[in-house]
């Protein structure tokens, strides 16, 4: 997979924050050296925020933040500054960006806090210092000591390519968990059960499953991508008995049922919820199912947002499979998209999907709002091989 091609989730995400007027958007436009943003003297010029994905040097493939002023003011104002601090919950690397001619105030201050409690790794960008002395910037360097400190210039495109050296240095170059690549040899034979169904994307596999095809490919493994309807044919043609069968987890009752028990079995889902970091959560969420009272009120959530279909998952399949499994009846609420509860409260069980449109950041985030609100957090393939009654089956992969 070229650069080009990395999914968004699997970016670096780069935010930039500040007061109104800072500059914000002229040095992501002399970060990117592209006109990504709006650039204008009239305080709040960027409205919401702005997100670029690119190839940018050297860092690589990254999505570029712009957001709205954090000193915005009025109705709107607020809710302007709401969703900055969403944008934090996804921010991998934040840049503070100053107006080197006024200096940091009581707003910087708060965003350091946040970035500093949040864990996030991040650098102070003094803006306009073509408009200082020398004196006055050294003065600056200073004041921050034992911080991140690059004085620029957006105008004159001054010490951009030390910001980027800078932002290069902050970026964690650790390798990312793979999704499959350390469970299979080179030559092993997988098979990859797909259903092409009202729900599947026209024309396209969706993307667990095109990282998981991707990562067999590189490790030189074997992959054989089919339909649930062709499994018994497919084992009857096979000369060698595959390693593994990942399916879709909304075939897992189908596929269980023909798959030899002495064969691994998992699903993207349950894969995805291993390389985001919260496959250990998801199991030990999943295994309140049986504790749950009637009317007790469950959250549904997806990472993007789409069409429903008549018999769409979370909010049709899910319900029925838990409902049918535990003979009770739940309280469902839904969201989907970059929106997250603020109010956790009343909730007995939390499932979100697979995630792979969020970065691990951001799923780290809403696991973490769970664990502080002391809900069980699960996801969508755990549940349904729960409800199927095969999840410790669906977990040998990982133990062989």
């Amino acid at each position: 997979m070229g650069m080009n091609d990395t999914p968004a989730a699997n970016r670096i995400h780069i935010g930039f924050f500040g007061r109104r007027n800072a500059g914000k958007s002229s040095v992501v436009n002399a970060v990117t050296n592209q006109e990504i943003s709006i650039v204008s003297e009239e305080k709040g010029t960027t409205t919401d925020p702005v997100t670029k994905t690119m190839e940018l040097l050297p860092l690589g493939p990254v999505v570029i933040i712009d957001t709205p002023g954090y000193d915005d003011v009025g109705t709107l104002g607020e809710l302007r500054v709401k969703k900055t601090k969403m944008i934090l919950n996804r921010t991998d690397l934040a840049v503070l960006v100053v107006d080197a001619t006024e200096g940091k105030t009581e707003i910087e201050d708060e965003l350091l806090h946040i970035f500093e409690t949040k864990k996030i790794p991040h650098l102070i960008v003094y803006n306009k210092c073509d408009l200082l002395s020398v004196s006055k910037m050294r003065e600056l360097v200073a004041e921050n000591s034992g911080e991140n400190v690059v004085l620029v210039s957006a105008t004159d495109k001054r010490n951009i390519s030390q910001l980027l050296d800078q932002l290069s240095v902050l970026v964690d170059t650790n390798q990312s968990q793979p999704l499959v690549a350390d469970l299979v040899d080179k030559d092993d034979v997988v098979i990859l059960v797909t259903p092409v169904d009202s729900a599947a994307p026209k024309g396209r596999l969706i993307l667990p499953q095109q990282q998981v095809l991707r990562e067999l490919l590189d490790v030189g493994a074997i992959s054989i991508v089919i339909k649930p309807e062709q499994i018994e044919k497919t084992f009857s043609s096979l000369s060698r008995r595959p390693r593994m069968v990942i399916t879709d987890s909304q075939a897992f009752d189908y596929v269980a049922n023909h798959v030899p028990e002495d064969i691994l079995l998992t699903s993207f889902s349950i894969l995805m919820a291993r390389y985001k970091g919260f496959l250990k959560t998801a199991v030990a969420g999943a295994e309140v199912i049986n504790s749950l009272a009637n009317g007790d009120r469950i959250l549904i959530c997806e990472g993007c947002t789409h069409h429903r279909q008549c018999d769409d998952i979370g909010t049709v399949k899910l319900p029925r499979w838990l409902e049918e499994y535990t003979g009770k009846k739940f309280d469902y609420k839904f969201s989907s998209g970059g929106g997250f509860p603020d109010d956790l409260s009343g909730f007995s069980l939390i499932i979100h999907c697979g995630g792979c449109m969020l970065n691990e950041r951001e799923v780290k985030y809403r696991m973490k709002c769970a664990e502080d609100a002391e809900i069980p957090f699960t996801n969508y393939g755990t549940v349904i091989a729960c409800t199927q009654g095969i999840l410790s089956r669906t977990l040998e992969v990982f133990q062989s």
